[in-house]
């Protein structure tokens, strides 16, 4: 984890000025929610709502502007004071918190504070070495009748290489996780980058229905979508309407994302 942070906090900095997040675009009111997570998870007008593994914040403060209160929480110190800035630029400070701690601790970290909606998004759960404990955290922070929403990558995409759709790795997680290094970042820009290592695990979607089962939380939906946010493959084509990626028209769809909802039994 103490790896994996050094390198998010190399590249707060690059995200914060990459065209990818598009900040000013934000702050004059851009929402960077899915329009799928806005329908899935429903009205959150004055809703008690916390978004773990937040990074800087774009999404937690794009519930913010859909009448949430809210919570960002991340294990970066950098992503953190960019979030508050960020909170203050876009005038919603008074409605808007955010708390640096790792995922495991946001019970602790946030009071025992319990909420309406526990939300995570893309590009989360591949930083988690254990499901069942990060569901467990889930379902501390939730209310009875709370939900969980979560949108994800689909570990369908972790199976493949990086240039084509050939199998090349396991599609159940190693334990011990997978050591990568790469310069560099996901966002545009290319700047060179010290802090290149990091650890992740592809997790099954049986593994996280099953954590979250476990915990006794309910599964309302589940659904699989057929684009994504960023070029995985080279023959991927960009849809500017609603800046996501897809295969050609006319060939094969693929699961490329999923999404849930899991409510907390009221009594």
């Amino acid at each position: 984890m103490a790896v994996n942070r050094a390198a998010w906090d190399e590249r707060v900095p690059i995200h914060l000025r990459s065209r990818f997040y598009d900040n000013d675009s934000f702050v004059a009111g851009r929402c960077s929610l899915r329009a799928f997570e806005i329908d899935e998870l429903g009205p959150v007008d004055g809703a008690d709502l916390i978004h773990l593994q937040c990074h800087f914040g774009q999404d937690t403060l794009s519930w913010a502007r859909r009448g949430a209160r809210v919570v960002g929480l991340d294990f970066s110190e950098p992503a953190v004071v960019a979030a508050r800035r960020l909170a203050t630029s876009c005038g919603l400070e008074d409605v808007a918190e955010f708390v640096c701690a790792d995922v495991h601790d946001a019970v602790e970290a946030v009071g025992e504070r319990t909420f309406d909606v526990v939300y995570t998004g893309l590009g989360a759960l591949i930083w988690l070495p254990d499901l069942a404990r990060w569901a467990a955290v889930v379902d501390r922070l939730l209310r009875p009748g709370g939900v969980l929403y979560l949108a994800e990558f689909h570990p369908f995409t972790e199976m493949m290489s990086a240039d084509a759709l050939v199998v090349e790795h396991d599609y159940f997680a190693a334990p011990e996780g997978v050591r990568e290094e790469t310069t560099g970042t996901y966002t545009d820009g290319g700047e060179d980058t010290l802090h290149n290592v990091t650890w992740e695990w592809t997790h099954p979607i049986a593994s996280v229905l099953t954590a979250l089962l476990d915990v006794g939380l309910v599964l309302e939906l589940f659904h699989e979508h057929d684009h994504t946010l960023w070029p995985r493959w080279p023959f991927l084509v960009h849809d500017e309407a609603d800046r996501t990626w897809r295969p050609r028209p006319g060939t094969p769809r693929l699961p490329l994302l999923y999404s849930l909802r899991a409510r907390k039994p009221s009594g």
